[in-house]
């Protein structure tokens, strides 16, 4: 798509373009704080409906699939707003999603109407949950892959969409024996190799295209997920007797941030107690928050 343009792709491969940006954005999908483009208002989920509505597009079958799952990102657009607290962006966000048409009214009031209530556990927005989503969308990219058996990209995105959607933790926030658990080292060093092997491809395809080595190099970085690696390698002694460092959630950011609105800075245990953290300690709360 960089180097010939997308409009002059073919249409299956301007699919699996489409496929990878709604991926990469339904795995944000909960992180407000994270944006795609220069609109700043615009949340990951909404900029994942535009790339859905251009996936419709090119398709004129599964016209079930697809609308049960354009519904379900506007459901979520909202309910992940008022999840955050965010009732007046999600009211704002209602008058862009949806147009004047009859067929989207029964929807659009309905949501209007569990916006004013200010309630996101209503019975709407729990049948038709983030969870029921990431299904969907699995589905369809299921489909997807049996057109494009040989897709490895998409198969590794969907992977990583599922694993981050669906509560499954990522290998390397686990806790972690090496002597122990061999599966670990085994999916670390698959994952060494199965980079060493894109690479190989890309370098090949680097001498045709003349890509630029620098861009090169910063796809290699996202690709190995370096941090992750190196901390295998420097601290593979210690993980032994102790539990790995765990990177903070955006989700622990939130409950910790709502912990110490209802019992102030400095009662950590407190906050600790009753909220949803994961393997903390009331002295890692208190670090986090001077981070913060």
């Amino acid at each position: 798509a960089l180097i010939n343009g997308l409009s002059k792709m073919p249409t299956h491969q301007k699919k699996t373009v489409y496929l990878c940006q709604l991926l990469i954005r339904i795995a944000e999908g909960k992180n407000l704080e994270c944006r795609y483009g220069n609109e700043q208002r615009i949340s990951p989920l909404e900029s994942a409906l535009s790339f859905w509505t251009l996936l419709e597009r090119e398709e004129i079958k599964l016209e079930k699939l697809h609308e049960d799952i354009r519904r379900l990102i506007q459901i979520q657009i909202v309910a992940v707003h008022m999840e955050n607290g965010y009732f007046k962006e999600a009211a704002e966000v209602l008058e862009r999603l949806f147009t004047d048409s009859e067929y989207d009214k029964p929807l659009r009031v309905k949501l209007a109407t569990i916006i004013k209530s200010k309630d996101p556990y209503v019975p709407l927005l729990q049948s038709f949950s983030y969870n029921l989503l990431m299904s969907k969308i699995k589905s369809y990219a299921e489909l997807f892959m049996k057109e494009n058996e040989t897709n490895f990209l998409i198969q590794a995105a969907t992977k990583q969409v599922v694993s981050k959607g669906l509560g499954a933790t990522a290998w390397h926030n686990e806790t972690v024996n090496v002597n122990e658990n061999d599966e670990s080292n085994l999916e670390t060093k698959q994952r060494f190799v199965f980079s060493i092997i894109l690479l190989k491809d890309m370098l090949g395809q680097m001498q045709k295209c003349c890509l630029n080595v620098d861009f090169l190099l910063v796809w290699m970085y996202c690709l190995l997920d370096l941090s992750s690696l190196q901390n295998v390698e420097k601290h593979g002694n210690t993980l032994a007797c102790g539990r790995r460092r765990q990177r903070w959630t955006y989700k622990e950011d939130l409950e910790l941030k709502s912990g110490v609105r209802e019992f102030g800075v400095g009662n950590w245990a407190k906050i600790l107690v009753h909220g949803d953290f994961n393997n903390r300690t009331s002295v890692m709360l208190k670090d986090r928050w001077r981070t913060l």
